[in-house]
């Protein structure tokens, strides 16, 4: 037998063992720190052995305890980011994606996973009022966004052959920070894209940006494409998609909508996301809000004609040896990717286990944490909110003596880190009107109000800390 096969009962015993630390982990999720007690150095120290020559065994199974003692758990009480928690029956389909190790690539080479995928893509379009679309899974946002420009451009300013050519991008300027790396990698620039000033709602401005169509137009510029943001990364505002939607069609401009945290709330209030099925192109993160392990990021598009336009460029060692519409599939025609692993599995299985109705509750679970959390902000005294709580990001803000000061930036960073160091709750932050802000997200199907209740009792502790400290 060659030295890397394990026998059955082997692999057995490894799966049981790890499948049981697992389980005794999510088990103590509760009781653990929401940050270990680690150092940058003490993690390196934990981890400098070297490869061993001679394969450990079972014993190579030891230092997972230290993996497991070192990470950063998905606490119920993790509010920071924009992060799912890690539903755990998608983790156990991603073992058997491993197992199976499909390379989804096309139909001849992983018929099961490419169906699925394209079963399960299609079947969220229309969750989310989207019919029709196709598309993929990809990383994440990130990948998902730069993909829907590179079809923006191409279908705009085909730049495919002959080069990039100069083409202007709209967004607000609460846009992610993925859309000027694309900018950079398309060739576009980050100079062509223009940032639209947002609303005292943290929503882009369609005034503003007809004017800065207008005068793009007239300053002999080309304008390409708009991308609007259904739920951004600091505030969770929702920029107004249907008056978006009638710029770009009036302009003939491409609109993409970055929906990569807030879009699948649609599935439990889609009277927030109305122009949604407006877009040209949508990207959505189930590992965000539909707490799927990562990676699980997914691009959708009205027009496969465009994805082909951007993507499809085949070696005679892939091409498909059929014309069947579903045996002759290929993913490497509509997607950047090649090599793609069979993401898929666990958004199905993770479904089909729990149902839709038990997602739009955890979402709804989620809007509501984050309305009791501005609740207990605005009662508190010696905070205050930052933003409209639209979504489930929640930014505030410990009142200083000048608040709007480099020493009010300073005193929240402080009490920040003083959270963290507590190890009770986690929180991130964010920088709104140029002030620093605390901000809690809700995107865990853990978090219970009690979780919630734990939040202002913390930072006003820390406050007390930082301030004593002083």
């Amino acid at each position: 037998m060659n030295a890397l096969q394990l026998s059955a009962s082997d692999f057995r015993a490894l799966a049981a063992r790890v499948t049981g630390m697992a389980a005794d982990y999510l088990a103590t999720l509760g009781d653990l720190r929401t940050f270990p007690e680690v150092s940058g150095q003490s993690s390196v120290n934990a981890f400098r052995e070297m490869l061993p020559e001679k394969g450990l065994g079972a014993a190579a199974l030891d230092a997972l305890t230290a993996v497991l003692e070192f990470s950063r758990p998905p606490s119920p009480r993790f509010f920071g980011y924009v992060l799912g928690s890690g539903e755990p029956v998608a983790a156990l389909a991603d073992l058997l994606a491993s197992v199976l190790n499909q390379n989804v690539t096309a139909w001849r080479s992983a018929p099961a996973a490419v169906t699925l995928e394209r079963h399960v893509v299609e079947a969220l379009a229309a969750a989310l009022n989207c019919h029709g679309y196709r598309g993929s899974f990809c990383g994440g946002g990130s990948m998902a966004n730069l993909m829907a420009l590179a079809m923006a451009r191409e279908s705009r300013l085909s730049a495919n052959a002959t080069g990039a050519r100069p083409g202007v991008v709209y967004a607000s300027s609460e846009v992610h920070m993925s859309i000027p790396k694309a900018m950079a990698l398309l060739g576009l620039g980050r100079e062509n894209l223009r940032l639209i000033p947002a609303d005292a709602g943290f929503r882009m401005s369609p005034a503003h940006l007809r004017e800065a169509i207008t005068a793009d137009r007239a300053a002999g510029r080309v304008p390409l494409a708009v991308v609007a943001t259904s739920g951004t990364v600091n505030t969770g505002s929702i920029d107004p998609l249907p008056e978006i939607a009638a710029l770009c069609r009036e302009h003939g401009l491409w609109m993409h909508v970055d929906g990569a945290y807030g879009a699948l709330a649609a599935l439990a209030a889609p009277e927030r996301f109305a122009g949604l099925n407006a877009a040209d192109s949508l990207s959505l993160d189930p590992h965000k809000w539909l707490y799927q392990p990562l990676d699980c990021g997914m691009l959708l598009f009205k027009d496969a004609a465009a994805a082909h336009a951007a993507f499809s460029y085949t070696g005679d060692y892939a091409r498909s040896l059929t014309e069947d519409p579903l045996e002759g599939f290929a993913f490497f025609d509509e997607s950047l990717e090649l090599s793609r692993r069979f993401r898929a599995l666990k958004l199905w299985l993770s479904l089909r286990y729990h149902g839709l109705e038990a997602f739009r509750h955890a979402i709804r679970a989620d809007l509501h944490h984050a309305q009791l959390l501005a609740q207990q902000v605005a009662a508190s005294g010696r905070l205050e909110l930052a933003a409209p709580v639209v979504l489930s990001a929640v930014c505030f803000r410990y009142r200083a003596e000048e608040d709007h000061t480099a020493q009010g930036d300073r005193l929240n960073a402080a009490i920040l880190r003083r959270v963290i160091e507590r190890g009770r709750v986690y929180l991130s932050n964010a920088t709104l009107g140029g002030a620093f802000v605390l901000r809690a997200c809700f995107v865990n199907h853990r978090t219970t109000e009690a979780d919630v209740a734990q939040i202002v009792p913390e930072v006003l502790a820390a406050a007390d800390d930082v301030l004593d400290v002083r």
